[in-house]
């Protein structure tokens, strides 16, 4: 229905999601909380590969923030050992994915930072489309890290003061690499970034779904991709300076 709606010559670049909605999607079934993060992992994948199939070169995941330590400890026990086992090389290396960790990977437990750089420097090459899955990430930390390395770096001699831009701290970002997401998805009802790539979402569009992220589905992605290409991107231009420019 949505699919042949999509103009494959505007697609954006960059979709971030907020996977939002896994636990009560659980609760609402009767089911543990974990119960609906396994289904969400599902979820990431056929989203995975669905982008990957209309060729969106860059999607990034919010997969664990920061603040999700304070959860139940059972809960925070899957979703580190639901990340490990979603390490795979295979599936990573059969459909040629990019992998990037995009988050304070120095502070994880020891096995799954291991395999988080084992896995992106084994896909370093591969080209059909990067994956960003933001783990232990949150906007704050990630500001102040890429401050600390500009100072760092001032303090040494490598850059002068006046010389910092915005660029400056785009390329110190954890997502250094990527360009800044040209869409956002958040399912689960919110309607808040949670910490989530504040500077990089800055003229993102924001795109808010009551369906749970389970029930995340092609279709949903396709309807959503309609909903940002009905929009007028203006950068702060106004309507008529977007419009004669096209």
């Amino acid at each position: 229905m949505y699919k042949e709606q999509i103009d494959m010559a505007r697609l954006p670049q960059h979709i971030a999601f907020i996977m939002d909605g896994n636990g009560r999607w659980a609760q609402a079934r009767g089911q543990q909380r974990s119960y609906g993060h396994f289904a969400g992992a599902d979820t990431l994948e056929a989203t995975l590969r669905c982008a990957t199939k209309l060729g969106i070169p860059y999607v990034t995941f919010y997969a664990f923030s920061t603040e999700n330590w304070s959860r139940p400890q059972d809960e925070v026990n899957t979703l580190l050992d639901l990340m490990l086992k979603h390490l795979e090389e295979k599936i990573f290396m059969e459909n040629d994915v990019k992998f990037l960790l995009v988050g304070d990977i120095e502070n994880l437990p020891q096995n799954l930072r291991d395999a988080s750089e084992r896995l992106m420097e084994k896909t370093k090459n591969n080209k059909a489309i990067t994956m960003g899955v933001a783990f232990n990430y949150s906007s704050r930390w990630e500001l102040a890290h890429a401050a600390k390395i500009i100072a760092k770096e001032v303090k040494e001699g490598k850059m002068k003061l006046e010389d910092i831009t915005a660029e400056t701290i785009d390329r110190h970002l954890a997502t250094g690499i990527m360009p800044n997401p040209d869409l956002l998805i958040r399912t689960g009802g919110e309607q808040r970034l949670s910490n989530f790539q504040m500077w990089q979402l800055a003229y993102a569009e924001l795109y808010f779904t009551d369906t749970y992220w389970p029930d995340f589905n092609d279709e949903c992605l396709y309807k959503a991709i309609v909903d940002y290409q009905s929009r007028q991107r203006r950068f702060g231009k106004t309507g008529e300076q977007v419009t004669e420019n096209k």
